[in-house]
């Protein structure tokens, strides 16, 4: 599932709205607005202790993790922006938006668009998985990986969870917007995810009920 209705997408996070340019004609899938995005950011706010609300649930299961003060954050595959900026917008202030060099031009320019939002222009750079170079030119480690929609070819698994891994660190979590595309990919990734990583899913009563769509998942990631 993608949106390819509208040219532009809305992203509503507490009070401020977000404009997402995406370009169907592209040949690159990181210029579409991807569902698992939306689903992270919209988990995230409805447990964030920013917007949380006590009669909506007693008990907040997620107010540590979901607690960004002095919180470092890196994306993957940051595509249109959409995760990196809804989570910015719930606190998550110390974060750097990364992809390929094709998506780069969609994304800064969604980050310009939101800028009056955002009010100031969030960090970007190029990052090809398992490139050393690129990795450490992050600074890692981080407290906190962010990644949504990013496994669909086989080949870019391995690479990708090696990636994660030296990003994050030792306390840090992966937070994962997740939708099977491919059965292959989806098997290799959990596969060596395993050796690596404790793996919890969120329950999906726990998703944010609009934004709880049947394929789509979310997953918190720790190293083990």
């Amino acid at each position: 599932m993608k949106f390819t209705d509208s040219p532009v997408i809305e992203l509503q996070v507490g009070d401020s709205l977000l404009s997402l340019q995406q370009d169907n004609g592209s040949m690159h899938v990181g210029t579409t607005v991807w569902p698992c995005s939306l689903v992270l950011v919209k988990f995230a706010e409805r447990w964030s202790p920013l917007t949380y609300s006590p009669s909506s649930s007693p008990q907040n299961p997620y107010s540590h993790l979901l607690d960004f003060r002095n919180k470092r954050a890196v994306e993957l595959g940051a595509g249109c922006g959409a995760a990196g900026m809804g989570l910015y917008l719930l606190g998550l202030n110390n974060i750097v938006l990364t992809d390929i060099a094709p998506v780069m031009p969609a994304l800064r320019r969604n980050i310009k668009k939101n800028k009056p939002v955002l009010k100031k222009a969030l960090k970007t750079a190029q990052l090809y998985w398992a490139n050393s170079e690129q990795i450490s030119a992050q600074g890692p480690p981080f407290d906190i990986v962010i990644a949504a929609d990013v496994v669909y070819l086989e080949e870019t698994v391995r690479p990708l969870v090696e990636t994660m891994e030296k990003l994050m660190g030792e306390t840090g979590v992966v937070l994962l917007g997740y939708q099977l595309r491919s059965p292959e990919a989806d098997r290799l990734f959990w596969e060596v995810c395993e050796r690596v990583f404790e793996i919890k899913k969120v329950p999906h009563e726990d998703l944010q009920p609009d934004y709880a769509y049947e394929e789509t998942d979310v997953y918190i990631l720790r190293k083990k």
